[in-house]
């Protein structure tokens, strides 16, 4: 058996987390004070996803650069392939929140958007 600790950041309360797996199987989780906890260290332990957050350049646009998020969470360990499909690419303004600036990133069926206007 296996124990691995975490911090929940499922809320607000941080709570330190004690998750005991048989190889990739989760046995228990402790530590948890609400649900969330429970489901987010089952989560973490067996298919860890982030949201990733950056920017792109702007051309023609009142600023420079526009910030961008994937629309769900993906794979971490698709996140430094995710950063490096974003480098270079610029978008002409306007941009408007929830513009879609890259489609299937790394092949992972998520979206870029963006998460700011740009005129």
């Amino acid at each position: 058996m296996e124990e691995r600790k975490l911090t929940c950041i499922g809320c607000p309360m941080g709570c330190p987390l004690t998750v005991v797996m048989n190889g990739e199987e989760v046995v228990s989780v402790t530590g948890n004070t609400c649900k969330r906890g429970d489901v987010y260290a089952r989560k973490e332990v067996t298919n860890p996803t982030r949201i990733v957050t950056s920017t792109v350049r702007v051309s023609g646009g009142s600023i420079d650069m526009v910030s961008v998020k994937t629309k769900e969470d993906i794979p971490k360990g698709k996140i430094f392939e995710c950063v490096k499909a974003l480098k270079g690419i610029e978008v002409p303004a306007p941009v408007h929140i929830g513009d879609v600036i890259l489609e299937n990133v790394a092949d992972t069926g998520v979206d870029i958007v963006a998460t700011k206007n740009v005129e």
